[in-house]
């Protein structure tokens, strides 16, 4: 039996390498290429757009999706009005796919679907392949840096609950939100100093240590993972056929302790399900939604539900009108001089 044992944990050690694939990172991949494509597409259409002349490339919606905050004040709008914001639109459908994917699936969002996190996984994984090993933070300090994401959730959630419907409508038509994309990206193509070491930091922070801006700083992944949290899906674990190898302990992206606990609830889980692929013994792991049968979901299954729940979305934002900015180029060109002395909280 023991020699069985050592059989079966030797043939599933040989699995844990620095860049193992699997269907996952396609899905990470093929987001990451697609946010790439987007970025590009923007970056020349803001250029035809500051040239003046006939602007021939159409203004790729995705953009919005790096406007989160923007976009939590908007489904406020919306909840307080019943009124979709025109000026951001597909924002509020990317917030809302993250919300609700995280809710049904873990933190599904943050683990498939965002580039960043992607960036940050892989960064990790080539730390680890360099090194043998991350550097795992003690508690003492990671517990309180683990608050910084939502500390940083709690400010900005803050800000936008104390806004009525008056105070959003005015945010909404201040020509700082019509452009506020547009300051983005001038953000980074005239970056400062301060602003490149600071993501430098953050690069070698994430090379040495596993998903360090998402594990310590992102409000975003704070509000998927409480919203996971709260989610009918666990990681579920048969004490009775587990032999204790601890493989999905040290594969879990987050050092969740699968290997010890019946079910992980913890809202840092991402839902990657790493745990599940490299469990050695069938059906002692299971990625388990309350209502569905034991071993429903396979990782070919959470591609083609994440995936496809994010077309639909899209699809349907798109014929109910719901998906496309209605500022027009006019009016941006006209923004466009006085961007640098926009501010949020007038129109300059």
């Amino acid at each position: 039996m023991k020699n069985k044992q050592n059989s079966i944990l030797k043939s599933a050690s040989s699995r844990i390498k620095p860049f193992a694939w699997s269907p996952r990172n396609w899905v990470q991949l093929s987001v990451l290429i697609l946010t790439m494509l987007i970025g590009l597409q923007f970056y020349f259409w803001v250029r035809q757009i500051e040239s003046g002349g006939v602007v021939s490339i159409g203004r790729p919606p995705g953009v919005e999706g790096f406007l989160p905050i923007g976009s939590l004040m908007g489904w406020k709008y919306f909840f307080l009005t019943g009124d979709w914001d025109p000026v951001h639109p597909a924002g509020m459908v990317i917030l809302g796919f993250a919300v609700l994917i995280s809710f049904v699936l873990r933190k599904s969002f943050c683990g498939w679907f965002c580039p960043v996190g992607t960036i940050s996984e892989w960064l990790w994984r080539l730390g680890r392949g360099k090194n043998g090993r991350n550097i795992v933070p003690p508690k003492w300090l990671d517990i309180p840096l683990r608050s910084l994401k939502y500390i940083l959730l709690v400010f900005f959630a803050w800000a936008v609950l104390l806004m009525d419907s008056g105070s959003l409508e005015r945010f909404f038509v201040l020509p700082y939100w019509k452009v506020s994309d547009i300051k983005m990206l001038y953000f980074f193509t005239g970056m400062s100093g301060t602003a490149a070491i600071v993501i430098l930091s953050l690069v070698v922070g994430s090379i040495f240590i596993r998903n360090f801006w998402c594990r310590y700083l992102c409000p975003y992944g704070a509000l998927t993972g409480i919203f996971g949290f709260l989610g009918p899906t666990r990681i579920k674990r048969e004490e009775s056929t587990c032999i204790d190898c601890n493989l999905c302990a040290k594969v879990c992206p987050t050092y969740l302790p699968v290997d010890v606990k019946p079910q992980i609830i913890s809202a840092e889980c991402t839902g990657c399900t790493s745990c599940v692929d490299v469990c050695p013994v069938k059906d002692t792991l299971d990625f388990k939604t309350i209502g569905l049968p034991a071993g429903f979901w396979t990782s070919r299954k959470l591609v083609f539900a994440i995936g496809g729940l994010f077309i639909i979305l899209v699809i349907t934002a798109r014929i109910s009108g719901g998906w496309v900015s209605h500022v027009s180029i006019e009016e941006i060109r006209s923004i466009l001089p006085d961007i640098d002395f926009l501010k949020h909280t007038s129109g300059f």
